[in-house]
């Protein structure tokens, strides 16, 4: 948009009669003029206040009666739902957060559970008084909005899974999830890399593959290690399971079909559940095919919805 603006001034400047040393500077004024008022459309990050006093930045679009309120995955932040915010802030109240560890929030906790980064969402979502939410979440989001929902049922109507939550019951030892963890807490970085590389489809746009592989291997490793310790722990305990049963609300997923969905599982455990798989996506699907995705993901916010009115 910006250098939209910027080839309409340059040319409007090029085609004056106004002398060559003035129209330098009065072009350089304008363009000023209209970036600043570009960026300054952008709504300045707020803060919320988790139950263990974390600062937790979020950012505001949109209005609307039923709030999207969108949750990073795992080493990631608030960022990764640049595709998504344009568009359903149109219709939508739409709000986008960094959990602890991540982006701007604080990171003085210890241990990174998915009980707390819940409640980094359920203050957000109390700091906006929102009533009407659908929780949405990426990857390990899917466990951090399930979370938030068991902590906040009032408020939430459904939440949607983003490549995530495929089987709640899927089985997991505490021998396997030290050797997942061991060659993270070897070498982070590379580790890294190579994990999130076999998730992201060699078909897709190299610079978009570029940024999510450096940005995530730089990711902070204590809280990426936790993290992710706690994440999968829930599968050797059952409490990714567990956690449904006290969620009243409908859920969906919207992912690709690279990891298939075991209906059957989640729906002994979820009131409603259903799912999208968008054909050939990768695990970054919001990014690396956004159109799709969001008409994929506005179909499930408008299921959650007509559920909604038949449960009640």
């Amino acid at each position: 948009m910006i250098e939209k603006k910027q080839n309409e001034v340059t040319r409007a400047a090029a085609s004056s009669s106004i002398p060559s040393c003035l129209s330098g500077l009065l072009l350089a004024m304008i363009l000023l003029l209209v970036t600043t008022s570009v960026q300054a459309q952008a709504p300045w990050p707020q803060m919320a206040y988790s139950k263990d006093g974390t600062p937790i930045a979020f950012t505001s679009y949109g209005s609307g009666g039923t709030t999207l309120v969108f949750v990073h995955g795992w080493s990631c932040d608030a960022r990764y739902w640049r595709s998504q915010v344009p568009s359903f802030s149109a219709r939508y109240h739409v709000i986008t957060l960094d959990l602890a560890g991540h982006g701007h929030s604080g990171m003085n906790r210890t241990q990174y559970t998915m009980q707390a980064f819940g409640e980094d969402v359920q203050a957000v979502v109390e700091a906006i008084d929102a009533s009407r939410v659908v929780l949405i979440g990426h990857s390990m989001g899917g466990s951090v909005i399930a979370e938030a929902a068991r902590l906040m049922p009032e408020r939430v109507i459904g939440l949607i899974g983003v490549d995530t939550l495929e089987n709640v019951e899927q089985p997991l030892t505490a021998e396997e999830l030290e050797q997942m963890v061991a060659p993270l807490e070897e070498d982070f970085s590379g580790e890294t890399r190579e994990f999130v590389k076999a998730m992201l489809s060699p078909r897709g746009q190299p610079e978009i593959r570029a940024w999510i592989l450096a940005d995530m291997a730089a990711a902070p490793p204590a809280v990426a290690l936790s993290a992710m310790r706690e994440m999968m722990n829930q599968y050797v305990t059952g409490e990714a399971a567990r956690v449904f049963q006290e969620i009243p609300a409908p859920v969906m997923v919207v992912k690709g079909d690279h990891w298939p969905v075991d209906y059957e599982a989640n729906r002994r455990h979820m009131s409603w559940f259903d799912a999208i798989i968008i054909d050939e996506a990768d695990h970054f699907l919001m990014l690396t095919r956004p159109n799709e995705f969001n008409q994929a993901l506005t179909r499930a916010v408008q299921t959650i919805q007509r559920q909604v009115l038949r449960m009640n």
